[in-house]
């Protein structure tokens, strides 16, 4: 079953057969709000999206997961980032609360985008504080409150819940401060936070399924995994989150965001691994019930 909400989201829930498995791509949406004026043109501005993975996790509740996805871009508003985390230098008067920027900020990748890539601004001028509460409370908040209801029931029902925070990667990095290009050498990147939301055993499922494929994976290099891992990973409680980076040199032309030949093979190296995440979930259950 597909549910789109306020237009900012679509969720999709299984047909049949529920288990305690989420995937959520934040990233993909291109549905570019009218009223946000954008000092760059729509074929730049839509390389900033992690494009095509919503229909590399499409298969997900054919196999009892749900898989959420964003409608709106990263760059109206990145539900990957903290509620704070705002350079004041781009707001117009100051921001009604304290704010906690972080270095993604000082780059321009913070909550609200300011730069595409170095030397490229988003906007021709500063934003007004109503602007940024607008998006908060339109995108922000409810992709946030999805997350929470869906995690929070599943983990009520079954007692434990496995999440998959997915997202592409350039093949090399650019919004990074640096005026290096660094080439992303591994296929996959796995980001938990140096073993921080996770089981070690989910991570290690899903490394290990992948280069059993034929992939290169990484952990937690360069990435570990931001605002949506850390927020709803916990262990302790059985909330396994991580973070999953694609490298788009698999599946897309990164110029002209077009599916290459490779799609097709990825994709169905996706859905392998979206079914052994599914047959390790009910695996965990029945371990954890007999227990």
């Amino acid at each position: 079953m597909s549910l789109v909400i306020e237009d900012v989201l679509v969720r999709n829930d299984p047909p049949g057969r529920r288990l305690p498995i989420l995937f959520d791509s934040p990233h993909s949406g291109r549905v570019y709000p009218p009223d946000i004026r954008f000092a760059c043109p729509l074929g730049l501005l839509r390389h900033a999206e992690d494009s095509h993975v919503e229909e590399l996790f499409a298969s997900a509740p054919d196999h009892g997961a749900t898989l959420l996805c964003a409608l709106f871009p990263r760059v109206c508003i990145d539900v990957n980032r903290a509620v704070d985390d705002i350079d004041p230098a781009l707001l117009d008067e100051a921001w009604p609360a304290p704010l906690n920027p972080t270095g993604r900020s000082a780059v321009g990748a913070g909550l609200i985008r300011s730069l595409l890539r170095p030397g490229l601004p988003l906007y021709d001028g500063k934003l007004s504080v109503a602007d940024v509460e607008e998006r908060i409370g339109r995108y922000y908040r409810p992709y946030h409150s999805q997350m929470s209801q869906i995690l929070d029931g599943l983990a009520g029902r079954f007692g434990a819940v496995w999440h998959v925070n997915c997202h592409s990667m350039p093949s090399v990095l650019g919004l990074s401060g640096s005026s290096a290009a660094e080439p992303v050498l591994a296929d996959f990147v796995i980001g938990d936070r140096d073993g921080a939301t996770s089981e070690a055993g989910f991570v290690q499922l899903v490394a290990d399924t992948l280069r059993g494929y034929g992939y290169r994976v990484a952990l937690n290099n360069p990435y570990k995994g931001v605002e949506l891992v850390a927020r709803y990973g916990d262990p302790a409680r059985g909330r396994h989150s991580i973070q999953l980076e694609i490298n788009r040199r698999l599946y897309m032309n990164e110029e002209t965001l077009e599916r290459h030949e490779g799609f097709a093979a990825l994709k169905a190296a996706i859905d392998g691994l979206i079914g052994r995440i599914a047959v390790y979930a009910a695996d965990r259950l029945l371990s954890q019930a007999a227990e």
